[in-house]
Protein backbone atom coordinates (compact mmCIF):
# COMPACT_ATOMS: atom_id res chain seq x y z
CA UNK A 1 0.00 0.00 0.00
CA UNK A 2 1.51 3.33 -1.01
CA UNK A 3 1.64 6.42 1.21
CA UNK A 4 -1.51 7.99 -0.23
CA UNK A 5 -3.64 4.89 0.19
CA UNK A 6 -2.22 4.25 3.67
CA UNK A 7 -3.17 7.81 4.71
CA UNK A 8 -6.69 7.30 3.38
CA UNK A 9 -7.07 3.90 4.98
CA UNK A 10 -5.72 4.83 8.41
CA UNK A 11 -7.57 8.13 8.64
CA UNK A 12 -10.77 6.92 7.01
CA UNK A 13 -11.00 3.72 9.03
CA UNK A 14 -10.22 5.38 12.36
CA UNK A 15 -12.55 8.29 11.77
CA UNK A 16 -15.25 6.01 10.41
CA UNK A 17 -15.12 3.83 13.49
CA UNK A 18 -14.86 6.47 16.21
CA UNK A 19 -17.21 9.04 14.67
CA UNK A 20 -19.86 6.49 13.80
CA UNK A 21 -19.71 4.77 17.19
CA UNK A 22 -19.92 8.11 18.98
CA UNK A 23 -22.88 9.18 16.90
CA UNK A 24 -24.66 5.84 17.31
CA UNK A 25 -24.20 5.75 21.07
CA UNK A 26 -25.30 9.35 21.47
CA UNK A 27 -28.36 8.91 19.28
CA UNK A 28 -29.25 5.65 20.99
CA UNK A 29 -29.06 7.09 24.49
CA UNK A 30 -31.06 10.15 23.44
CA UNK A 31 -33.71 8.60 21.19
CA UNK A 32 -33.54 4.78 21.13
CA UNK A 33 -34.79 5.06 17.55
CA UNK A 34 -33.51 2.68 14.88
CA UNK A 35 -34.62 5.11 12.17
CA UNK A 36 -32.72 8.02 13.71
CA UNK A 37 -29.57 5.91 14.18
CA UNK A 38 -29.61 4.59 10.59
CA UNK A 39 -30.16 8.13 9.33
CA UNK A 40 -27.24 9.31 11.44
CA UNK A 41 -24.96 6.56 10.14
CA UNK A 42 -25.82 7.35 6.52
CA UNK A 43 -25.27 11.06 7.17
CA UNK A 44 -21.85 10.34 8.67
CA UNK A 45 -21.01 7.95 5.84
CA UNK A 46 -21.70 10.63 3.24
CA UNK A 47 -21.25 14.11 4.71
CA UNK A 48 -18.42 13.36 7.11
CA UNK A 49 -16.62 11.19 4.56
CA UNK A 50 -16.63 14.11 2.12
CA UNK A 51 -15.55 16.49 4.89
CA UNK A 52 -12.69 14.25 6.02
CA UNK A 53 -11.61 13.66 2.43
CA UNK A 54 -11.46 17.40 1.82
CA UNK A 55 -9.54 17.86 5.07
CA UNK A 56 -6.96 15.27 3.98
CA UNK A 57 -6.85 16.85 0.52
CA UNK A 58 -6.06 20.30 1.92
CA UNK A 59 -3.63 18.88 4.49
CA UNK A 60 -1.70 16.95 1.84
CA UNK A 61 -1.65 19.99 -0.47
CA UNK A 62 -0.39 22.21 2.33
CA UNK A 63 2.65 20.00 2.87
CA UNK A 64 3.74 20.75 -0.70
CA UNK A 65 5.51 17.36 -0.78
CA UNK A 66 3.06 15.36 -2.82
CA UNK A 67 2.09 15.28 -6.48
CA UNK A 68 -1.45 16.10 -7.53
CA UNK A 69 -1.99 12.38 -8.19
CA UNK A 70 -0.88 11.47 -4.64
CA UNK A 71 -3.11 14.17 -3.14
CA UNK A 72 -6.13 12.85 -5.05
CA UNK A 73 -5.32 9.26 -4.12
CA UNK A 74 -5.28 10.27 -0.44
CA UNK A 75 -8.52 12.20 -0.90
CA UNK A 76 -10.41 9.43 -2.65
CA UNK A 77 -9.12 6.65 -0.42
CA UNK A 78 -10.08 8.66 2.68
CA UNK A 79 -13.60 9.10 1.35
CA UNK A 80 -13.85 5.44 0.36
CA UNK A 81 -12.59 3.98 3.64
CA UNK A 82 -14.56 6.40 5.83
CA UNK A 83 -17.71 5.59 3.87
CA UNK A 84 -17.16 1.81 3.94
CA UNK A 85 -16.28 1.59 7.62
CA UNK A 86 -19.18 3.83 8.61
CA UNK A 87 -21.70 1.84 6.59
CA UNK A 88 -20.65 -1.45 8.20
CA UNK A 89 -22.36 -0.28 11.38
CA UNK A 90 -25.77 -0.41 9.68
CA UNK A 91 -25.68 -4.21 9.45
CA UNK A 92 -25.89 -4.89 13.21
CA UNK A 93 -28.74 -2.37 13.47
CA UNK A 94 -30.68 -4.29 10.84
CA UNK A 95 -29.81 -7.73 12.22
CA UNK A 96 -30.37 -7.39 15.98
CA UNK A 97 -32.59 -5.77 18.57
CA UNK A 98 -31.41 -2.19 19.00
CA UNK A 99 -29.58 -2.53 22.33
CA UNK A 100 -27.88 -5.72 21.15
CA UNK A 101 -26.98 -3.99 17.87
CA UNK A 102 -25.36 -1.12 19.78
CA UNK A 103 -23.30 -3.55 21.85
CA UNK A 104 -22.33 -5.59 18.77
CA UNK A 105 -21.36 -2.37 16.99
CA UNK A 106 -19.20 -1.23 19.90
CA UNK A 107 -17.43 -4.60 20.01
CA UNK A 108 -17.02 -4.56 16.21
CA UNK A 109 -15.62 -1.03 16.14
CA UNK A 110 -13.30 -1.41 19.11
CA UNK A 111 -12.04 -4.75 17.77
CA UNK A 112 -11.24 -3.22 14.38
CA UNK A 113 -9.51 -0.29 16.05
CA UNK A 114 -7.52 -2.68 18.22
CA UNK A 115 -6.39 -4.75 15.23
CA UNK A 116 -5.39 -1.64 13.25
CA UNK A 117 -3.53 -0.25 16.25
CA UNK A 118 -1.70 -3.53 16.78
CA UNK A 119 -0.48 -3.55 13.16
CA UNK A 120 0.62 0.08 13.38
CA UNK A 121 2.59 -0.64 16.55
CA UNK A 122 4.28 -3.69 15.03
CA UNK A 123 5.20 -1.75 11.90
CA UNK A 124 6.77 0.99 14.03
CA UNK A 125 8.51 -1.47 16.38
CA UNK A 126 6.54 -0.14 19.35
CA UNK A 127 4.98 -2.10 22.17
CA UNK A 128 1.56 -3.10 20.82
CA UNK A 129 -0.14 -3.07 24.22
CA UNK A 130 0.64 0.62 24.79
CA UNK A 131 -0.47 1.71 21.32
CA UNK A 132 -3.63 -0.42 21.35
CA UNK A 133 -4.61 0.78 24.83
CA UNK A 134 -3.97 4.43 23.93
CA UNK A 135 -6.27 4.22 20.91
CA UNK A 136 -8.95 2.17 22.65
CA UNK A 137 -9.03 4.49 25.67
CA UNK A 138 -9.59 7.47 23.37
CA UNK A 139 -12.42 5.63 21.59
CA UNK A 140 -14.03 4.59 24.89
CA UNK A 141 -13.84 8.17 26.17
CA UNK A 142 -15.67 9.32 23.02
CA UNK A 143 -18.31 6.62 23.55
CA UNK A 144 -18.83 7.58 27.21
CA UNK A 145 -19.07 11.29 26.49
CA UNK A 146 -21.50 10.85 23.59
CA UNK A 147 -23.64 8.50 25.68
CA UNK A 148 -24.08 11.15 28.36
CA UNK A 149 -24.57 13.93 25.83
CA UNK A 150 -27.32 11.82 24.25
CA UNK A 151 -28.98 11.29 27.63
CA UNK A 152 -28.80 15.02 28.33
CA UNK A 153 -30.24 15.95 24.93
CA UNK A 154 -33.00 13.36 25.36
CA UNK A 155 -33.95 14.80 28.76
CA UNK A 156 -33.79 18.44 27.74
CA UNK A 157 -35.41 18.21 24.29
CA UNK A 158 -37.19 14.84 24.36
Amino acid sequence: MNHSHRIGFCFGATSGIITTLGLMIGLYSGTQSMLVIIGGILTIAIADAFSDALGIHISEESENKHSAKEVWQSTLSTFFFKFVFSVTFIFPILAFQLLTAIIVSAVWGLSLLGVFSYHIAKKQNKRPFNVVMEHLVIAVVVIIITYFVGLWVGRIFG
